[in-house]
Order: C-alpha cells, then structure tokens, then sequence
C-alpha cells in the first residue's frame, strides 16, 4: 500500500511516561511525521517532545477523575472508550498495543497493523501470578475473576479487527500464536504474524 498522501493514525493505550512501548510510539512518530495519535490517557509533562509534537486525541477517560495517575483502575471502561475513537478518515491504522489499543473499530478499506508487545499477559499467560497478589482483597478479587473472563472474549474479538500482527520478538510471537491461534488458520485473510 503506497503511503503517500495517506492519512495514518496511531492507537496507543495510554502516554503516562516514557516506558518500552512510548519508545516505540516515539519510533513510529520519527518514521511518520504526520501521524496523529489517539491514547486513553495522556500526560503531557511525561512524554517526549517527539510525541508531543503530533495531534494527540484522548477518550473519555482523561476527564475522569486521577486518570493521569490511576488509570488502570478505569480498565472495565477501556473496551468502550478505545471503541468510540473515530478512525473513519484514515488509512492505515497502527495500534502499538499489549492491551486495549487493538480494539479500535475501522472502515473495512483501512488497513490496520497492529505492533503488538504483547497480547494481555495479566489475562493470558500471567492470570494465575497476578490473581496471586496478596494486596487485593477479596471482593476484588471476585471482580476480577468475572471480569477477566468477558474481557478475553473481547480481547479475542478484538484480535480479529486487525489485519497484521507485527511482533519484536520470538516469544511475542509465540503468544500471539497461541492466544489467537484462530487467525493464524492456513490461507485466512485475517491477520499474517511478521517479526521486525
């Protein structure tokens, strides 16, 4: 697909600090000067001026009370918020995803490539380590049980909204392979698995 004169937006979860997946962000931004980004949440005194350069777009969250430093706890609200970003005037879509990012809702003529960190650890291969944290009480903890559960059903619906997976790593790759292992079924139009 030609890039030029192609609108292009990037779908990261969250620009709270300068983690791995905000140098990344910051890469793709060097690579595509015009690209406009859309995250969850976004706290501009802890980004790069790399990032801060672009149009940035938040969702619902943002508003929401200590969203620049709890935003984690708004987790049941990100599905939704991730899904109400308007990406009806561009042409590719990149998600820089090992959450939520992937779930954004596209034209079937966009094309949407998904680099992926990682698919949701603390659902899939990290559930029972972090369901054993002994600072979360009880009641939480049954939350999480029944939330996790519909939250993979979404995880996986969301998966199927990507036309490719890139991966940085064989173990990456692996995961995604094993999480969404119903796109990867020889000849599907779903999704193709690359490695930078």
């Amino acid at each position: 697909m030609p890039l030029k004169n192609k609108k292009i937006a990037l779908v990261h979860y969250w620009l709270t600090g300068m983690r791995g997946g905000e140098k990344v962000v910051q890469s793709i931004c060097n690579i595509f000067p015009d690209i406009d980004i859309f995250t969850l949440v976004y706290d501009k005194e802890k980004i790069s001026d790399a990032i801060n350069n672009h149009k940035i777009t938040t969702s619902f969250i943002q508003k929401l009370p200590f969203a620049k430093k709890k935003y984690q706890n708004y987790l049941p609200f990100m599905p939704v918020a991730v899904e109400q970003f308007d990406l009806s005037d561009y042409d590719l879509v990149i998600s820089s995803e090992s959450g939520i990012a992937k779930g954004v809702l596209t034209k079937p003529e966009t094309c949407h490539i998904c680099y992926c960190h990682s698919p949701m650890r603390y659902l899939w291969n990290m559930y029972f380590d972090y369901m054993k944290n002994e600072k979360m009480g009880s009641l939480k903890k049954i939350f999480i049980k029944w939330y996790f559960n519909y939250l993979r059903i979404w995880d996986l619906a969301s998966a199927s909204r990507v036309d490719y997976f890139v991966s940085n790593s064989h173990n990456v790759r692996k995961r995604i392979k094993k999480y969404y292992s119903f796109l990867s079924i020889p000849d599907s139009n779903f999704a193709n698995i690359l490695i930078l």
